[in-house]
C-alpha cells in the first residue's frame, strides 16, 4: 500500500512539474538537433532518430500528461508541412515521378478497397457508429488524420466521433513508426520496396515519412512521393462522401502544402541541380527538414496522452486495427508478388 501511495505521489509530482520538464526536453532536444552543424559533433546528435523523439514524447505524454495540447497540436501540424516541403529540396522531379507512378494501381485498388473492408469490419462486424467508422476507413485509406479532418465536416461528423477516429488513427501511427523498419529489415525488403509500402500501409504522412528516414535514403523518397500523391485522394473522397451521405457540406480542407512539395522538388531538378552549389543549397534545407520533422514527431508523441487512449474506446481501435492488417498484408503480397 506504501508503494502505491509513494508512486501516485511520484506520478503527481510529474503532472505538477509537466510544463517545466516539457520545456527542458524541448530545449535538450533542440540542442543536440543543431550539434550537427558543428564540426566533430556528429557523433554526439546521431542518436536522436525519428523514433527516439516520438518515443520521448510519448513518454513524457503517458507520465506526465499534456502539457500544452493546443501548441503541440499547432505545432505539429504546421511543422510537418514545412518539413515535408524541405524534403522536396532533396528530391529529383524525374525519378519521384517514377515511382509515384509504380505504386499509382495499387494506390487506387487499395483507397476503393480499404473503404469497402472497412465499412464490412465496422458497421456489419462490430457495429461500430457509422461516422466513427467510416472516418476510420477514411483515415487508414488515404493518409490518417488529414483525411479524417478533410472528410469529418463534409460528413457532419461530432466532435467525439473525430476525436475518437483521430485518437485510433494516431496510436497505430506510433505503432507503425516503430514496427515496420524492424519488419523491413527481417524481411530483408529493399529500400524501394519498403518505402512503397510504408507509404500504403502507415496512415499520417509523418509516420511514413519517420518510418522512411529511419530505413534508408531512396526508402524516403519513395514513401513521400507516393503518400503524397496518395493524399490528393482527399479531394475526390471528400466529394464522394457528401454525395453518398446527401450533405450539402462543400467544405473540403485541400492539402496544399502538397502542391509546394512539388514546386520544391521542380525548383531542385531544374535550378538547384544545375550547379554544385545550387546542389549545396538543396542539401542544406533537406538536411535541416529532416531534423525538424524530427522534432515534429516529439510533438506528435506528447500529445498522446491517456484521456486520447481512454477516448478511443476497444471497437474503434478493433476495427483500425484490423484494417491495419488486411492493407499491411495485401500490400506485402503486392510487393512480392506483383510489384
Amino acid at each position: 500500500m506504501t508503494d502505491i501511495k509513494q508512486t501516485q505521489a511520484e506520478t503527481s509530482a510529474l503532472q505538477r512539474n509537466r510544463k517545466p520538464i516539457y520545456k527542458v526536453l524541448v530545449i535538450v532536444l533542440a540542442f543536440f538537433l543543431l550539434l550537427d552543424y558543428v564540426p566533430g559533433m556528429h557523433a554526439y546528435s546521431s542518436w536522436l532518430t525519428p523514433p527516439v523523439a516520438l518515443f520521448l514524447g510519448l513518454a513524457f505524454a503517458l507520465t506526465c500528461g499534456q502539457a500544452y495540447p493546443k501548441f503541440n497540436k499547432k505545432v505539429s501540424k504546421y511543422l510537418l508541412q514545412y518539413s515535408v516541403v524541405g524534403l522536396g529540396f532533396g528530391m529529383n522531379l524525374h525519378a519521384s515521378l517514377a515511382s509515384g507512378r509504380e505504386g499509382m494501381e495499387f494506390t487506387i485498388l487499395s483507397v476503393v478497397g480499404t473503404m469497402v473492408i472497412g465499412w464490412f469490419i465496422g458497421r456489419k462486424c462490430l457495429k461500430v457508429e457509422r461516422d466513427t467508422s467510416y472516418l476510420i476507413s477514411s483515415g487508414t485509406a488515404i493518409c490518417g488524420g488529414s483525411a479524417i479532418a478533410a472528410v469529418g465536416p463534409v460528413l457532419k461528423a461530432k466532435d467525439t466521433e473525430m476525436s475518437v477516429a483521430l485518437g485510433t488513427i494516431f496510436v497505430l501511427n506510433a505503432v507503425a513508426l516503430f514496427l515496420f523498419p524492424v519488419v523491413g529489415h527481417a524481411l530483408g525488403m529493399s529500400q524501394h520496396e519498403f518505402g512503397t509500402w510504408a507509404a500504403i500501409a502507415i496512415h499520417d504522412t509523418s509516420s511514413v515519412v519517420g518510418a522512411g528516414a529511419a530505413y534508408g535514403e531512396e526508402a524516403l523518397e519513395v514513401a513521400t512521393t507516393i503518400k503524397l500523391t496518395r493524399a490528393l485522394w482527399i479531394i475526390p473522397l471528400a466529394l464522394a462522401t457528401s454525395f453518398i451521405f446527401k450533405s450539402k457540406e462543400k467544405k473540403i480542407s485541400v492539402p496544399w502544402f502538397i502542391f509546394f512539395f512539388i514546386a520544391a522538388m521542380i525548383f531542385n531538378t531544374y535550378v538547384l541541380g544545375t550547379t554544385e552549389t545550387g546542389m549545396a543549397i538543396g542539401d542544406g534545407i533537406n538536411g535541416f527538414a529532416r531534423k525538424s520533422l524530427t522534432f515534429t514527431l516529439f510533438f506528435i508523441g506528447a500529445s498522446l496522452s491517456r484521456d486520447v487512449l481512454k477516448a478511443v474506446g476497444l471497437k474503434p481501435l478493433i476495427q483500425g486495427v484490423l484494417l491495419w492488417i488486411v492493407i499491411s498484408v495485401s500490400t506485402l503480397l503486392y510487393i512480392y508478388y506483383w510489384g
